[in-house]
């Protein structure tokens, strides 16, 4: 049985070397993941949620990833969604698989298996793996590596599901943390966070807002610590992925 709680260090990538890291924020569980899919040789990730069968957008269910945002753009404007094999597999499936966008293309029922292989091709992503993962809730997802290069083996399909399997559960965990934070932001706070998204000075938010630059800087502080943040940048950005700015 494989210990999802073990320590990180504990677990190897292909040239042998450990990941160090305490992943106690979803910018540590990126940055894994993207060492992990360097070394093995893809070119990004993606974190998805595996939707309910009234979901039509692959974006919307993608919440950590590095594949092109063109990439997303185009899926979701051919619809593919709603007759992909690799969503209907996910849905009733807990083994990891390789995909293959021309075979994946055959099993379509709708016609649209040419677009499909189009916007993988386009995305230099036509190979790779989706690892089935689910949270501590039970809510079903999925960590899925794309690229060009060749069929992984099973060996290595074994090794990035215990990857996928542990860094899902990090991800869950501090995602978790972070929407219980931004949850207990104040009006005044999410306001501040509003126009430093926008690209406002302390001085002119303290102006807007008719305040003090000590006051605006007060909420500032505090919502970064609320969102367990590093700095501004960082505070504004997982307020806008919890859904308090945009």
């Amino acid at each position: 049985m494989i210990d999802f709680s073990a320590d990180i260090s504990s677990l190897m990538l292909p040239n042998g070397r450990s990941v160090a890291g305490s992943l106690d924020s979803e910018d540590e569980v990126k940055r894994v993941l993207d060492q992990i899919s360097d070394a093995y040789g893809f070119r990004g990730f993606t974190v998805l949620a595996v939707p309910d069968s009234g979901c039509h957008s692959l974006a919307a269910q993608a919440p950590l990833t590095t594949w092109p945002s063109e990439f997303f753009r185009r899926y979701d404007g051919a619809r593919l969604m709603d007759g992909s094999p690799v969503i209907q597999k996910l849905r009733r499936s807990t083994i990891p698989f390789t995909y293959d966008a021309h075979q994946l293309a055959r099993r379509r029922l709708d016609g649209k298996g040419d677009a499909a292989v189009s916007v993988f091709e386009e995305a230099n992503m036509p190979r790779g793996v989706y690892l089935p993962v689910h949270d501590p809730a039970g809510h079903r997802g999925a960590i899925a590596f794309g690229g060009d290069r060749p069929v992984v083996s099973n060996d290595e399909l074994q090794a990035l599901n215990l990857w996928a399997g542990f860094l899902y559960g990090r991800w869950a965990e501090v995602s978790s943390r972070d929407r219980r934070g931004a949850a207990s932001l104040s009006r005044r706070e999410i306001e501040c966070l509003r126009w430093a998204a926008a690209g406002k000075t302390t001085v002119e938010m303290a102006r807007i807002m008719a305040l003090s630059e000590y006051t605006v800087n007060h909420y500032l502080n505090r919502a970064t610590r609320k969102l367990d943040s590093v700095n501004r940048v960082q505070t504004v950005a997982k307020a806008m992925r919890a859904g308090l700015i945009n």
